[in-house]
């Protein structure tokens, strides 16, 4: 008969659970989300678990286990002779270990479980693979863990379980990448090992967890520019863009942010529009959530500053009316330092110039002047080459959407 494991419990004063939070607005991904325990009849637990198999993964969630014990399970993966339903005990027990306990994290490392547990994640047996992607996600929460883990070879594999794994094997894989994505050394490499259009896919058509996995390894490795250029030709923009018009999915923010790092190259600018993401950020603009206000105008900016088509596009697709609002809703911290003439160090000179037109621009607007009118406010009175740059720097330090307009003016009109 087997034991029945609850969905959270409490052994040796420590609490575990099922599964784990999901994780936030680009937080790390959680130590091992999966969950712990197979339950009975799971399709991924072992039809030969016993009951004294499972008291004992138990009891290693809470152990303090000596370096030799550790070296005992490290011997069990490493053994030909050892039975599948042995290792996958052994791999469970590192699992479990790493998850909770970070000197258990340095423990294992250092008893030379790295290289085993990498050679699971092209392991044939699916659930043995699942229990090393794991385990090598948990280690690499460990600061010191990342750089022998990339060593041992593990980026490859990685991405191969992120292709091919079960579906927690792949979520795993991808909190496992981006750990490893946060070595700058490694971002391009987890790139050219052909990450990031399984890390697209995942985000496409994966769970709600597997989304949030997928979108926050993808916004670590996209500080690159190689990757970035890689996520759009791997279609990156369509889902991206569907999560944002879709407040159900919790997931607007995080696909939001992503799309901002995308378009802050050429390519995704031209992919954005492509795929009519220009509505989606109007739309945002108009009814998102301050956050979500912020972002979408950062976007609008980057796709707009350098092409008179698309600022035409994000006029007639009805930008400057939520624009204009949203110029006026500036902290008062914010206007504070937009209007002081101490604001930067900057030469005196400078300092008056851009204290005038910021002061001439919020004037305008929060007079609730007509629009023709604002920009012959802009052009009069002041030197027009250097006054109209120093306004746009100004302006976009705490309120982009003074900068945004200022675009839509100066090329309009």
């Amino acid at each position: 008969m087997q034991m029945e494991i609850p969905s959270s419990f409490r052994l040796m004063g420590q609490s575990y659970s099922d599964g784990g939070e999901s994780s936030g607005a680009f937080s790390d991904c959680n130590s091992d989300c999966s969950g712990e325990i197979p339950y009975s009849g799971s399709p991924t637990s072992s039809s030969t678990a016993s009951s004294s198999g499972l008291q004992r993964i138990l009891f290693a969630c809470a152990a303090d286990y000596s370096e030799e014990v550790v070296r005992s399970l490290v011997s069990d993966l490493e053994s030909p002779s050892v039975p599948v339903e042995s290792q996958r005990l052994a791999a469970m027990e590192l699992r479990l270990l790493a998850k909770h306990s970070p000197e258990n994290r340095l423990r294992i490392a250092a008893a030379g479980a790295v290289g085993p547990l990498v050679a699971l994640l092209s392991h044939p047996d699916p659930l043995l693979q699942e229990h090393g992607v794991t385990a090598i996600f948990n280690l690499s929460l460990c600061e010191e863990n990342k750089t022998p883990i990339a060593a041992a070879g593990a980026i490859r594999p990685l991405v191969r379980a992120l292709c091919t794994g079960t579906p927690t094997a792949r979520e795993n894989a991808a909190c496992a990448l981006l750990r490893l994505a946060q070595l700058d050394e490694l971002r391009v490499a987890i790139g050219r090992s052909g990450a990031i259009p399984p890390l697209v896919s995942l985000l496409e058509s994966g769970g709600p967890r597997a989304k949030k996995d997928a979108a926050t390894a993808l916004f670590a490795l996209l500080a690159s520019r190689e990757n970035k250029l890689r996520a759009v030709e791997a279609g990156i923009l369509r889902p991206l863009l569907d999560l944002m018009a879709d407040p159900g999915s919790n997931m607007v923010d995080k696909a939001a942010y992503v799309l901002h790092a995308v378009v802050e190259i050429p390519e995704g600018r031209a992919a954005a529009v492509e795929e009519y993401g220009v509505p989606v950020l109007v739309e945002m603009v108009e009814t998102g959530t301050s956050r979500q206000k912020e972002i979408s105008v950062l976007s609008l900016l980057e796709i707009c500053k350098e092409s008179a088509i698309h600022r035409k596009m994000a006029v007639n697709e009805g930008a400057i009316p939520p624009l204009v609002a949203l110029s006026q809703l500036g902290t008062k911290k914010a206007k504070e330092k937009v209007t002081s003439p101490t604001a930067a160090p900057t030469p005196l000179r400078r300092q008056r110039c851009r204290r005038r037109g910021v002061d001439r621009v919020t004037e305008a607007i929060e007079g609730g002047q007509r629009l023709t009118p604002l920009v012959d406010t802009w052009r009069n009175g002041w030197e027009w080459s250097k006054g109209c740059k120093y306004v746009a720097v100004a302006a976009t330090e705490e309120n982009p959407s003074f900068f945004l307009l200022f675009f839509f003016f100066f090329w309009k009109y």
